[in-house]
C-alpha cells in the first residue's frame, strides 16, 4: 500500500519525508534498545546518566550495545523504508540490482586499503588547522571534543581476546559500513542528485554530510575524501556493495591494526602511514594505485552498463 507513496514528490518533498523516516526510527529504536538493555545489563533508571556515560569503562560493553541499536535504528532500517516509499522498486533505488565481477571486489579492497597513505596525509594536513583568533573559544571546545571521541573510541577498541575483537569488527566496521553507507550513499546522494540533476554534486554534498554528521572538525577533510570515494565508486558501479565493502575495510583494518599493536604483534601504527620523512613516496603512489583502480572500475562499470542496454533492446 505504501510502495512508492511518494515516487512522484518534489525532491525536497523526499529529502524531508526521509529526514522524518530516520527521526522517528531512531526514537523508536532507542527507547526499545533502553527497554531491553535494563534487565539485560541490570540498569538502574533513576542512575541513567551514570550508565551513559561513555568516560568510564564500566559502561563499555553497555555503549557498545546501544551504539549497535541506534546505529541500526538511523542508518540500517531507514533506509529500506525510505526506499520502499519512494519507490515501487526499493532495491533498485538502494543500487541493489547491479552486481560486479569478483575482480572488483578485490580491487576495491586493494584501492581502499592503498588509499590509506593519502588519507593519513590529508587528515595530517587537517589537524593543523586552526581558526581565527576571534573563534579561539569554538577552536577550544572542537579541540576538547576531538580528544573526547578520540578517548571513547579507544576505549571502544580494546579487544582483550579474539571473541572481543570479533564484536569489535561487527560494532564499529559491519554495521556503520552497511548502514551509512545505505544512508548517504544509497538515499542522500541519490535524492541530491535528482534534486540538483548533477551526479558529482549529489555525490559531494552526500560525502559533506557524511563528514559534518560525524561532528569531527579535525578529521573533515579525509573523511569528505572517503565519502567522495566511496560515492564515486557507487556512481561508476551503480553497485552498492563496493562502497559497502570499501567501507568496511577501511574500518575493519583501523580495529584489526589497533588490536595487533595492543598484542604487540606491529608496531606502527595504521595512522603513521603516509606521515613523516617517508611521505611523499608513500603518498604519491598510492594516488596512483588509486586512480589506477578507480579507472578500472569506471571502465568495468561502463561495459557492464552497455552490456545490460544491449540485453535490454537486442535480446
Amino acid at each position: 500500500m505504501l510502495s512508492g507513496l511518494f515516487k512522484d514528490a518534489s525532491w525536497g518533498a523526499k529529502l524531508l519525508v526521509s529526514i522524518f523516516i530516520i527521526l522517528i526510527s531512531l526514537v523508536i529504536f532507542s527507547v526499545i534498545g533502553l527497554l531491553v538493555a535494563i534487565p539485560i545489563f541490570n540498569i538502574d533508571i533513576s542512575n541513567l546518566a551514570a550508565v551513559m556515560n561513555p568516560g568510564n569503562p564500566e559502561n563499555t560493553a553497555f555503549m557498545k550495545y546501544f551504539q549497535s541499536i541506534t546505529s541500526i535504528g538511523i542508518f540500517v532500517f531507514p533506509p529500506f523504508l525510505i526506499a520502499y516509499v519512494l519507490s515501487k522498486e526499493p532495491l533498485s533505488f538502494l543500487s541493489f540490482k547491479n552486481s560486479s565481477a569478483i575482480q572488483i571486489y578485490i580491487l576495491t579492497i586493494v584501492l581502499t586499503v592503498f588509499s590509506l597513505p593519502l588519507i593519513n596525509v590529508l587528515a595530517e594536513w587537517n589537524a593543523k588547522l586552526s581558526l581565527p583568533e576571534s573563534l579561539s573559544g569554538l577552536e577550544l571546545f572542537m579541540k576538547e571534543s576531538e580528544a573526547n571521541a578520540e578517548k571513547i573510541t579507544k576505549l571502544f577498541l580494546q579487544a582483550g581476546n579474539i571473541y572481543v575483537l570479533s564484536l569489535n569488527i561487527i560494532v564499529i566496521a559491519l554495521i556503520p559500513a552497511i548502514g551509512e553507507e545505505l544512508l548517504f550513499r544509497g538515499v542522500f546522494q541519490n535524492l541530491f542528485s535528482g534534486w540538483t540533476r548533477n551526479k558529482h554534486l549529489g555525490i559531494w554534498l552526500a560525502a559533506i554530510l557524511f563528514s559534518a554528521i560525524h561532528i569531527q572538525f579535525y578529521g573533515f577533510v579525509p573523511r569528505l575524501f572517503l565519502g567522495a570515494l566511496f560515492g564515486y565508486l557507487l556512481m561508476w558501479s551503480g553497485n552498492i556493495r563496493l562502497p559497502i565493502l570499501a567501507h568496511f575495510v577501511n574500518n575493519a583494518f583501523a580495529v584489526i591494526a589497533y588490536y595487533l599493536m595492543d598484542k604487540s604483534v606491529i608496531e606502527t601504527s595504521p595512522d603513521d602511514i603516509g606521515t613523516g620523512a617517508t611521505a611523499l613516496p608513500q603518498v604519491a603512489l598510492s594516488l596512483f594505485l588509486l586512480i589506477s583502480s578507480l579507472y578500472i572500475i569506471y571502465k568495468s562499470g561502463k561495459e557492464t552498463e552497455k552490456k545490460r542496454i544491449t540485453r535490454l533492446y537486442f535480446s
